[in-house]
């Protein structure tokens, strides 16, 4: 048995028309058809439906077992509207009553409705695959389709349309640069931001900037306090980085490698730690706001003390600080060991004792 399958991938019959889809039998389809072309005499799956019909009507006069149905899609997009036009096939096949093998010839209008071919011959079997256009209009036909397609894809106009605005921007860019007496160093300013965009999309650095773009708008919008204690603990950071590198330059000579690096931790310890602390309450608190704090999270701003003490007494030491003795060294690591452990043995003991049920998830 032979089925002709019309194929309309953005529901044209279904939107236009009081048709409900599948349309099965040669009755309805050409009903259908008139009822298209009543409704709008350009659309041209009414050239697909009425191609349908014909073919039909050929098969019929060969006598050969033929039916002829329309199925559609939807407007959101080819893989939904594949998904739909599948979903249709199958009521189609399950409404024939044959014991043959059923084959198909499955009419469109175009490159577009004949990507749903590959779900239509998971289904039944495609003898062919015929396309009804108008015949002048088929080369613009295929030549709007592909530009749309060009225009419709995310990827494929970030990579080609962007790059191409903007080398026809150099021009004008160096017109107004000209006639306003800027320095030459305007191109070099577009070429530099032109092959900064290039390697941008060449790392494929976009989703990771997105990610933290819709970060930072989720922070704004939901009130998180990690976004203001995030900027402060930068601060302390380059405030830290700026001390340490201000005792560095302190010291008389020109220092070993390991006295470089213990005066530029000695500067900045106190200020990183301060960082520490910050960011380490901002989380604790949106934690907190969120329904989701657990008393050990309290560990962090000690953790990042002791520490800081820790790293304080070493670098004392191998800078040969008058108070940096041995002594005070070994203080410093034992204060800074019970530092720790103190705060995870308290926190897990007022964890176990006053917070019965667990955190609703984040």
């Amino acid at each position: 048995m032979l089925l002709v399958l019309c194929v309309d991938l953005d529901d044209d019959l279904g939107r236009k028309t009081d048709f409900e889809t599948p349309v099965i039998g040669r009755d309805r389809v050409e009903e259908a058809a008139v009822a298209l072309a009543t409704a709008d005499p350009e659309d041209s799956d009414v050239n697909v439906v009425f191609e349908g019909v014909h073919i039909h009507d050929d098969f019929v006069d060969e006598r050969e077992s033929v039916e002829v149905a329309v199925v559609t899609g939807n407007t959101k997009g080819d893989v939904a509207a594949n998904r739909e036009v599948g979903e249709e096939v199958d009521r189609v096949l399950a409404s024939l009553q044959t014991g043959e093998d059923v084959r198909a010839v499955v009419v469109t209008d175009g490159a577009q409705d004949e990507s749903v071919v590959p779900v239509i011959r998971s289904r039944v079997p495609v003898d062919s695959v015929r396309r009804v256009v108008v015949r002048q209009a088929q080369d613009l036909e295929s030549m709007y389709y592909t530009i749309k397609q060009v225009l419709d894809d995310p990827e494929t106009r970030g990579t080609i349309l962007v790059p191409l605005g903007i080398l026809l921007l150099i021009y004008p860019v160096a017109v107004v640069a000209d006639s306003l007496n800027l320095p030459g160093s305007t191109l070099g300013l577009i070429s530099a931001l032109l092959g900064l965009y290039v390697l941008f999309r060449g790392l494929g650095l976009e989703e990771s900037v997105d990610a933290a773009a819709d970060r930072l708008r989720t922070a704004l919008y939901t009130g998180r306090m990690t976004l203001v204690t995030s900027v402060v603990a930068l601060a302390l950071l380059a405030v830290g980085v700026i001390s340490g590198q201000s005792y560095l330059d302190s010291l008389p000579g020109d220092p070993a490698p390991l006295r470089t690096v213990a005066a530029l931790a000695y500067g900045a310890v106190e200020w990183v730690a301060a960082a520490g602390v910050v960011a380490a309450l901002g989380r604790v608190t949106d934690e907190y706001l969120a329904e989701g704090f657990r008393w050990r999270y309290l560990n962090a701003p000690f953790y990042v003390v002791a520490i800081a003490v820790v790293v304080h007494a070493l670098s004392a030491f191998l800078l040969e600080l008058p108070f940096a003795t041995l002594t005070y060294l070994a203080a410093a690591l034992t204060a800074g060991t019970l530092l720790g452990l103190a705060s995870t043995l308290a926190f897990a003991v007022a964890e176990s004792r006053f917070q019965r049920d667990p955190p609703a998830a984040t």
